[in-house]
């Protein structure tokens, strides 16, 4: 496995093989999981785009570090995306106002913003106990008190609300602490 950087360096330089390994690498697994959930071909060309183009502005405006493998950062960064093209387009379904058209630079700086936030999230999930993070997880993923009590040894549904609830309030402490999480709020 290569060192995410080399891949982070020849997109930012435009380093045209660079580039085309990492639609070699990365593109199917985006394409299955868009295909999966509601999109077309199209929408993964467009979403492996912006993607790429968000993380390209990002390390161009500030430099930041990658602490998985640049496949497994871009399959992140696009699934977020993707998950926010269907809210969008859920709302503007729903929504039978007016609807405000984003512009394409403002979709990609909001698109970085929420990056920054999640990888910001991550990083103080990893600060609490091997336990709450099982446990959250388990939550973050929509599983059932019953099932967490029954997977993870706990005595009962009741035990599980009372982990998650302690759980959850040393996460906000970690994140409600740090100055990064001011300046996120702020943007």
């Amino acid at each position: 496995m290569k060192d995410p950087h080399y891949f982070l360096n020849g997109l930012v330089n435009n380093n045209e093989r660079i580039v085309r390994e990492i639609y070699k690498n990365s593109f199917r697994q985006v394409l299955s999981f868009i295909s999966n959930n509601r999109g077309q071909r199209t929408d993964a060309d467009d979403i492996f785009q912006k993607a790429l183009m968000q993380i390209m502005v990002r390390a161009k405006t500030r430099p930041f570090s990658i602490n998985s493998s640049f496949e497994a950062f871009l399959f992140v960064s696009c699934k977020n995306l993707w998950r926010r093209e269907l809210n969008k387009k859920k709302r503007e379904v729903t929504n039978d106002q007016v609807i405000e058209h984003i512009t394409e630079e403002r979709d990609l700086a909001l698109s970085v913003l929420e990056q920054e936030r999640w990888e910001f999230f991550q990083e103080k999930l990893k600060l609490i106990s091997d336990n709450c993070q099982q446990v959250l997880k388990q939550v973050f993923s929509k599983m059932s008190y019953k099932d967490i009590a029954e997977r993870l040894g706990y005595n009962s549904e009741n035990v599980v609300r009372q982990r998650v609830f302690k759980c959850k309030t040393k996460l906000v402490e970690l994140i409600k602490s740090d100055m990064k999480y001011l300046q996120l709020k702020e943007i």
